[in-house]
């Protein structure tokens, strides 16, 4: 895809012509690919659960259980956009290849350590700053891959897939973690180990072309290039808006999910019970999937942006006043089905309105921004919660968000935005 004179149009592309185009479902580089991002991510997924355990199994302490997680987001959130640069400067599949060996690699040394009974805090964290990284630098080369074996036409759909393997791993790999550690300490990292084999037997499998772009003078070089992606995202009124808006959904789900956690408790619900009441985010992204494309041809951008924000504000009241884990599951589920229609139509805005020569850096600077809203909505529901009750804190994250809202919904800027022609 390249840009001309304001639209996109296609070029020389590695992927097949519209009259040449087979169906998504035959398309053997983009299944091999999803399937390795799938074993990725669910391989992700089971170590985000595994190593906060191990560590409280270890040391008794949950400060040092939450430390994974902290420096984990830290060192994705410090390399993100560095990540972006990379995968816009160099070829892609190689960067892809190097970030599921370093994972593997990193996966492989704590099971070994765990075996010799020499597993220590300090390689733990060490190993929560390498899956960090792996995931600023192969994040977006990953996702730029994927999307490069799949026509224009074909992208929405190959998109909603993606969704699936994304809420599947959410759904599937915490139980698994808790099961497989039951088996042992190592078990999990183990099946880690195999997850990262498939990623990486994937990336060497699949050949496409992941040449950079073409760079106008040396753009990629110049100071500051780092942010580029950053400035254009932020320069364009509808990415703009729709980069916000996602931000303070993801900012302020977060603050949600632990209100909740703390209000399931004071009614005395298990852990199990809170642990299930909170699949029903998940298993609303897995039945939201299906539905984007119909979404998207039923609703503009701007009307679907603030059509899913406006429900996730609504549904942030219903737990406050009827709680209960069937109640929490039903409120997830529900404000979770408009997300990947959300999500898509951010990758497709990117992919068709950033210049190709910026996409890696466009992604990259997505990514590190959605990221960087959990720790902060996390710690901004912790410090409410600890003077506020969360049938309080509940309604005053819906009011904040509604207020934020309100400017965009009352503006004319965001609803009359349309689907840019690919």
């Amino acid at each position: 895809m390249r840009e001309r004179g304001g639209e996109m149009t296609v070029a020389e592309s590695p992927t097949k012509t519209v009259s040449e185009a087979v169906p998504l479902r035959r398309n053997r580089r983009f299944q091999t690919l999803w399937a390795g991002s799938a074993a990725a991510m669910l391989g992700t997924c089971v170590a985000d659960t595994a190593y906060p355990l191990l560590l409280l199994a270890m040391t008794g302490s949950p400060t040092l259980a939450g430390a994974f997680g902290a420096v984990q987001f830290g060192a994705s959130v410090v390399f993100g956009l560095h990540g972006g640069a990379v995968a816009d400067r160099h070829d892609k599949r190689r960067v892809l290849i190097v970030a599921d060996t370093v994972r593997l690699l990193t996966a492989l040394s704590v099971a070994v350590a765990l075996f010799a009974h020499r597993l220590t805090v300090p390689h733990t964290l060490l190993a929560a700053a390498a899956i960090g990284a792996t995931m600023a630098y192969g994040g977006p080369a990953r996702m730029l891959a994927l999307r490069a074996v799949v026509p224009p036409e074909q992208l929405r759909q190959a998109l909603s897939q993606d969704e699936l393997r994304v809420n599947g791993a959410a759904l599937a790999g915490p139980p698994l973690a808790g099961f497989l550690l039951g088996l042992g300490r190592a078990v999990p990292f183990l099946a880690t180990v195999l997850a990262s084999a498939a990623a990486l037997g994937a990336s060497l499998a699949v050949r496409f072309d992941t040449e950079p772009a073409e760079d106008p003078a040396g753009a990629t070089k110049e100071k500051g290039a780092v942010f580029a992606g950053l400035r254009y995202l932020f320069g364009d009124p509808t990415l703009r808006a729709t980069v916000l808006v996602t931000v303070a959904l993801n900012l302020a789900g977060s603050a949600m999910l632990l209100a909740v956690m703390v209000l399931l408790r004071d009614h005395g619900t298990s852990e199990a019970g809170t642990g299930l009441a909170l699949t029903g985010e998940a298993v609303g992204g897995l039945f939201g999937a299906p539905l984007v494309t119909r979404l998207h041809r039923t609703l503009a951008p701007g009307t679907l942006l603030l059509a899913v924000a406006w429900i996730a504000a609504l549904l942030f009241l219903v737990p406050a006043f009827a709680a209960g884990p069937a109640v929490v599951f039903t409120a997830l589920a529900a404000m979770s089905l408009g997300v990947p229609a959300l999500r898509v139509m951010l990758d497709v805005l990117v992919f068709q309105q950033v210049p190709e020569a910026m996409r890696g850096r466009a992604v990259a600077a997505t990514m590190t921004l959605l990221m960087a809203g959990l720790p902060v909505g996390t710690m901004t529901a912790g410090l409410l919660l600890d003077h506020l009750p969360a049938t309080t804190v509940l309604p005053l994250l819906a009011a904040v968000l509604a207020a934020g809202l309100l400017p965009l919904t009352l503006g004319r800027s965001l609803r009359g935005t349309n689907w840019p022609k690919a």
